[in-house]
């Protein structure tokens, strides 16, 4: 987002007229930063076999999706119901990788009929799949490494207490299950977290990987996951992916000649492609004044963006009516009942009521985590793709939120 004749614009369209045509609150994703994140990936590993697999739990909304397809892209599922997804926006099957966790080995063997690669990440379910299917099923297999990554503890995902992944001390246990039933594995998979600044943690990741692939000599691929950390705040600190692709190429092309062979190195990046590309536009409500306090409240809240709630994220919140403001201080709050706050004491160009607010690095998790609390509808999303923009999901009604319920015909309803 950037301010272009005294107007903030994403993509090069007016912001305020964007929510004055689709209302508020809105999300807005604008195409390019995903194609120019697409790219900066692509071009930092272009020294190696490179697959990337887009997270679409952080952004599922099809026409998102489809637009990543078009960059080349496979995909990454974590429930059947996003297999389904990923097919209808016309991803190949063979392109999309299914990892689950805790889920039942009926939601496997519904992956395995639609033709995705499934990626197993406990022994209950590797031996259940090896009893049925043998070596007639190929499957990867996710490694715990053991390693403490992300930037919060409900992020990180490779700790000795998580629940994914095997922990990589049951590598004999996985070779024995593999062995009994002449299972084929065809791929390790390894995901520690998400927001990892350190480029030593990726690199520490691989030298398991890399250890554990000795035991398994058939593989094809090696997949370790994502987990860049994007910047947040005006000159915050980022993944730095072009220190990572040469360094971790190197490593990597260097393994492959001692394993004998060319695998291909996959990458899951969800918020790393959508999370820059995402923005809650709001609209402000009530400014209120307490004892010690300069609140300002939106027509938004923990159901449509609870990541701040949920993980203390950092959203940068921009006054986009003010573009010129004098700077002062306020906490911005949303109309939930319950204590849902972006931000304390954020300095904002001065808040009037109406004035229009973006929240930035909305487009992960944002959407996809949005929910009908306090019956509230979910947001329109708008999708910005070369200069034009287009309704990619309308707002919902209350309508909608009635749509699956079913009235009984009893005593109760038929109190007056």
């Amino acid at each position: 987002m950037k301010i272009n004749n005294g107007q903030y614009e994403i993509g090069g369209l007016s912001v305020t007229e964007l929510v004055a045509k689709y209302d508020s609150p809105v999300y807005i994703y604008d195409t390019a930063v995903i194609g120019r994140q697409y790219q900066r990936l692509s071009k930092a590993f272009e020294d190696t076999r490179l697959q990337i697999h887009y997270a679409c739990k952080a952004l599922n909304n099809i026409n998102i999706m489809r637009y990543i397809r078009g960059l080349g892209a496979g995909l990454d599922a974590v429930s059947i119901q996003e297999v389904q997804l990923g097919i209808k926006a016309g991803f190949d099957p063979q392109d999309i990788i299914y990892t689950s966790n805790s889920v039942s080995v009926d939601e496997f063997e519904q992956a395995i009929a639609a033709g995705v690669h499934i990626n197993i990440d406990n022994l209950s379910i590797l031996e259940q799949i090896g009893l049925k299917y043998g070596s007639s099923v190929p499957v990867s297999i996710r490694i715990n490494p053991h390693i403490m990554g992300g930037g919060h503890l409900k992020i990180s995902t490779g700790h000795v207490d998580s629940k994914f992944g095997i922990s990589m001390y049951q590598i004999p246990h996985i070779q024995r299950i593999v062995d009994t039933y002449g299972m084929k594995i065809e791929g390790l998979h390894m995901h520690t977290g998400s927001d990892i600044l350190d480029v030593e943690v990726f690199i520490k990741g691989a030298e398991i990987m890399f250890d554990a692939a000795q035991h398994f000599p058939d593989l094809h691929f090696l997949d370790f996951g994502s987990g860049f950390k994007v910047p947040y705040k005006p000159d915050d600190y980022a993944t730095d992916i072009e220190l990572l692709g040469s360094t971790l190429s190197q490593r990597f092309n260097d393994f492959c000649r001692e394993y004998g062979r060319e695998l291909t190195l996959k990458f899951e990046p969800g918020k790393f492609l959508v999370s820059q590309a995402g923005y809650l536009a709001v609209k402000v409500n009530v400014v209120k004044h307490t004892t010690s306090t300069v609140f300002a409240g939106v027509n938004t809240g923990l159901n449509h963006l609870i990541r701040p709630m949920f993980y203390d994220a950092y959203h940068h919140i921009v006054n986009v009516s003010k573009p010129n403001g004098t700077p002062r201080i306020y906490t911005v709050v949303g109309y939930i009942c319950e204590t849902d706050t972006f931000g304390w004491n954020r300095k904002i160009a001065e808040i009037s009521e109406g004035d229009i607010l973006v929240f930035l690095n909305a487009g992960a998790y944002g959407m996809t985590m949005a929910s009908n609390y306090n019956a509230r509808p979910r947001p329109a999303e708008v999708m910005v793709h070369e200069g034009r923009d287009y309704l990619i999901r309308r707002r919902e009604t209350q309508d909608d939120l009635l749509y699956n319920q079913i009235i009984c015909d009893t005593a109760a309803n038929n109190e007056q």
